[in-house]
């Protein structure tokens, strides 16, 4: 609780996710999902160059809004998972976005819900010129470095690929999908179709960052009912989310699809807040910090005698994907330090008490 102007309010809540991440195919994006043009009031594109204060004055917009018991959602940076890409306020349908590169996002509806500002305009131009040749020499090295971590990603996942094709020789598919069957089943006991199709919103919860691979689902999963899903790339995970998901938007069910760091087409975790339910997958990389309501271990449906035939291999990739994906992540982290050698030709050359001032009166528009 806090003391504000005489009456006592209680902050507001916070949830972390990515609308992008670095993946297998390249730096990918969601973040048409952040706030969708059709339920915003308000977007804010931040634009200008690298440490120019945008994720500073995300932040402070964020911290003002909770202590005005508003909910915040944070998008972090999976460039710089301390850094923010973003942030929503829900209840007032406001979006802070930046919409510089590797996200360049410009107005789709300008004026009537985008605005675009220019931090750009904040800084001594003579200053950030005299470095000029530096600031395209540093930007050529992040650029090479992101392209370099990519092809890193994109040869440990084929290794993935590899054991995904091998588990899925394995599995008993029939099997599953009994599970999965009985699944929806309850899950939507007694829900009937809809005409009206559900909306669906797409973001990552995870993300491969030059910290590692990083999680917010403690932040995100927080329904009454958890159900935790357990099975080896092939097993089908996937398929359960997905067969849920599409019983939901059948019954004109919102849904919050979580997807996955390496593959951004591969369903993850699946929220359903109406009906106060959440689907996770649990495996070494991520995992959900609390008991679950029902567990469903898909591993039970694999035949060991395949397992056991392709051990070898399967090893093999399993370590050489570790392999390839710590390095992708050691080369994240150099062009992070990169970026902040860029940012250093930016910030002694921005007028930060201006920033400040404009910034309290976009506050005093949005309260």
């Amino acid at each position: 609780m806090f003391h504000n102007g005489g009456i006592y309010m209680e902050k507001g809540r916070i949830r972390h996710m990515f609308p992008g991440g670095n993946t297998s195919e390249g730096f990918y994006s969601y973040y048409d999902y952040v706030l969708p043009q059709e339920r915003a009031e308000r977007i804010f594109i931040l634009k200008g160059g690298p440490g120019v204060g945008k994720s500073t004055f995300m932040k402070k917009i964020a911290e003002e809004m909770l202590n005005r018991g508003y909910d915040v959602e944070y998008m972090h940076c999976s460039s710089d998972p301390s850094s923010l890409d973003g942030i929503v306020v829900p209840a007032k349908n406001v979006a802070v976005i930046d919409g510089t590169a590797p996200h360049v996002i410009d107005p789709k509806n300008p004026g009537a819900v985008d605005e675009i500002i220019n931090l750009g305009r904040f800084w001594n131009n003579d200053g950030i010129v005299k470095n000029r040749d530096m600031i395209l020499k540093t930007n050529m090295e992040i650029s090479s470095l992101f392209q370099r971590a990519y092809r890193y990603i994109k040869a440990g996942y084929s290794l993935y690929r590899d054991n995904e094709a091998i588990y899925g020789m394995a599995m008993d598919h029939g099997k599953a999908n009994v599970i999965i069957s009985e699944t929806v089943d309850r899950i939507f006991s007694g829900i009937g179709i809809s005409e009206v199709v559900g909306k669906q919103r797409r973001l990552f919860a995870s993300a491969i960052t030059p910290e590692g691979l990083v999680n917010h689902l403690s932040s995100l999963v927080k329904t009454e009912e958890v159900i935790v899903i357990e099975g080896n790339p092939g097993t089908g995970t996937e398929r359960l989310l997905e067969r849920v998901r599409e019983a939901a938007v059948e019954r004109g069910i919102y849904t919050e699809s979580y997807y996955c760091a390496l593959n951004p087409h591969k369903l993850e975790h699946l929220i359903i807040p109406e009906l106060d339910v959440s689907l996770t997958t649990s495996n070494k990389i991520h995992h959900i910090d609390r008991n679950p309501t029902q567990k469903i271990d898909l591993n039970e449906f694999l035949d060991g005698a395949v397992i056991q035939k392709y051990g070898e291999v399967l090893d093999f990739n399993r370590e050489n994907f570790e392999m390839l994906l710590n390095r992708a992540i050691a080369t994240i982290k150099q062009a992070k330090e990169k970026h902040d050698e860029l940012e250093s030709f930016y910030v002694p050359n921005m007028n930060f008490d201006e920033i400040q001032k404009y910034r309290d009166e976009l506050l005093k528009s949005l309260v």
